[in-house]
């Protein structure tokens, strides 16, 4: 797949959360490419982490996109939250079918946008009366038709995982968890 996983950035994002999943994504072959909502190439983390995006919001077309990517941590969340343009973006997505990933707390987004009336969704918890009309679950990681929301920093890696299968299959997901040692680190309790 050449089409892009755009993943949104703003300052105070969860590196975790963001990191996690790019990276499991990109293991894969998948195209991801990190956009700053900051108007900066430079975006600060939740933590202090400094990431250089791929690209600025406002030099990106996102019509290419195959999936919209939400990282979370606050106040990361709540700035993509605020972001008139991306909430322009992240509905014209939804209704062309485009798949939406959000984590922690930004699945509230989506929420927010009446987006999640009658998918399964999780969240960080506190968040959950955010998720307008879903049918919040509290499981690490949801995936409901175009939705891929997940728990928070722990979910990461499975939420990438998710992502993996939905677009290279069963196979290179788990063979993905096998080369990164997923399933000892699950049997060692990690």
């Amino acid at each position: 797949m050449n089409n892009p996983i755009y993943t949104f950035l703003a300052t105070g994002f969860e590196e975790v959360e963001a990191i996690g999943v790019i990276d499991v994504c990109r293991r894969a072959g998948l195209n991801v490419k990190t956009v700053s909502i900051t108007g900066e190439t430079e975006v600060v983390g939740t933590h202090g982490i400094k990431i250089a995006a791929d690209c600025l919001f406002e030099d990106c077309d996102f019509s290419d996109a195959a999936m919209l990517f939400l990282p979370g941590g606050m106040p990361g969340a709540a700035n993509l939250n605020e972001h008139e343009g991306l909430n322009k973006i992240i509905l014209q997505h939804a209704n062309q079918g485009t798949a939406l990933a959000a984590i922690c707390a930004a699945p509230m987004i989506y929420g927010n946008l009446g987006l999640l009336n009658g998918k399964r969704a999780t969240c960080y918890p506190g968040f959950e009366n955010s998720l307008t009309g879903a049918d919040y679950t509290a499981g690490l990681v949801e995936h409901d038709g175009q939705f891929f929301t997940g728990k928070g920093p722990a979910a990461a890696l499975q939420l990438g995982y998710s992502i993996v299968e939905h677009f290279c299959g069963k196979q290179t997901a788990n063979d993905l968890k096998e080369g990164m040692m997923y399933p000892a680190a699950i049997a060692a309790g990690v």
